[in-house]
């Protein structure tokens, strides 16, 4: 299995002026996807960096140059533990508001790992045809879902303890509060990621900086996940100016 992770690629870089250029390129892809392809599986991601690109689809949807109807979504993570005040929080509510309610998808071919299903998760993956293509966000720390450093590459689907850096960048969600942020989480491993054909990966603002320089340094390192998409072979990254302002030689 480990000979999955002896090549190294190249990973292609977009650097844009602003988030609506990212989503306006970066959606493209996902367009060009669906239209060759209307039964895809998507492989989604939460947070902030990904709302841009979900707005470029429904805005496709809308304008009939895309169906959902065919598509099946398998999402990178989910809390667990989150108290009933938060429940609004939760991943899955957080793509129904985003993304699902305004297009013409069915529920039922949307999936999200649970902490009593986290063993099968890959398996339901596999089931479905393998994911064409995956949108992921980064961590200030470099995480991509929620593998934390030092997560081994042969990690699939499992419960992760979240890391205090990581509550503290999402207690904005939870009035600020850091100790209403869950304390765990179930999430797609790193193999499980790099299974997809193909990746998007975006990122923002000057917090993500270090974690794209560690990336385009081109040398895997453990304590900095992002860098395990050194070993696919179709991964793109689009970042605003900030973002990529570390980057040496860019």
């Amino acid at each position: 299995m480990l000979n999955l992770f002896k090549k190294k690629y190249t990973v292609k870089l977009f650097v844009c002026k602003d988030e609506e250029e990212i989503a306006e390129k970066s959606s493209k892809i996902f367009i060009d996807q669906i239209s060759s392809k209307p039964n895809s599986i998507l492989g989604l991601a939460t947070g902030s960096s990904p709302v841009p690109l979900y707005k470029k689809l429904i805005k496709a949807n809308k304008e009939k140059k895309i169906s959902f109807e065919q598509i099946k979504t398998f999402n990178l993570d989910e809390y667990i533990g989150l108290s009933s005040d938060y429940i609004d929080q939760s991943y899955k509510s957080f793509m129904n508001e985003n993304l699902f309610k305004s297009v013409n998808i069915s529920l039922a071919n949307t999936h999200f790992p649970y902490k009593k299903n986290c063993e099968k998760y890959d398996k339901e993956i596999k089931n479905a045809g393998g994911i064409d293509l995956q949108v992921l966000g980064l961590g200030v720390n470099g995480h991509i879902a929620f593998n934390e450093p030092g997560t081994k590459l042969s990690a699939k689907t499992h419960v992760v303890k979240i890391t205090k850096s990581t509550k503290e960048a999402n207690a904005r969600f939870f009035d600020g509060d850091v100790s209403k942020v869950p304390s765990e989480a179930v999430t797609m491993g790193i193999k499980t990621i790099l299974s997809a054909k193909k990746i998007v990966l975006i990122a923002t603002g000057p917090k993500k900086a270090e974690a794209i320089a560690k990336l385009f340094a081109n040398k895997y390192d453990p304590k900095w996940p992002c860098t395990s998409l050194l070993f696919h072979k179709d991964v793109s990254v689009f970042v605003d100016y900030q973002a990529a302002s570390k980057i040496v030689n860019s």
